[in-house]
């Protein structure tokens, strides 16, 4: 089993960055794929990306060019760089942990959640 917390939320302007971390605790994050999701108001969560076992990453289109997934398996943590930030991307951010080991977009594919943390971009 795995507890995640993420950290990094904040309020920031159009065009700004924001560096997400998830810390875990328990097994180590390389043991899982790691997703990171997002959910805005009045919409379903939906994908960001990922980090695989292997340390393959992925991304929705939405988060390609912008976005960068890292992880840190010294210090258990996993990280969402997110660069070039637009209003559309304010929402609660999730890191979730899959232990199938493989990136899923799809949510029910995850074991564990963080409890969240909100990015809100200004215009």
């Amino acid at each position: 089993q795995v507890q995640l917390v993420e950290s990094g939320g904040g309020l920031v302007q159009a065009g700004g960055s924001l560096r997400l971390s998830c810390s875990a605790s328990g097994r180590t994050v390389s043991t899982y794929a790691m997703g990171w999701f997002r959910q805005a108001p009045g919409k379903e969560r939906e994908f960001v990306g990922g980090i695989s076992r292997s340390g393959n990453t992925y991304y929705a289109d939405s988060a390609k060019d912008r976005f960068t997934i890292s992880r840190d398996s010294a210090k258990n943590m996993v990280y969402l760089q997110m660069n070039s930030l637009k209003p559309e991307d304010s929402a609660v951010y999730y890191c979730a942990a899959s232990l199938r080991g493989v990136v899923f977009s799809t949510t029910y594919d995850y074991d564990y959640w963080g409890q969240g943390t909100q990015v809100t971009v200004s215009s």
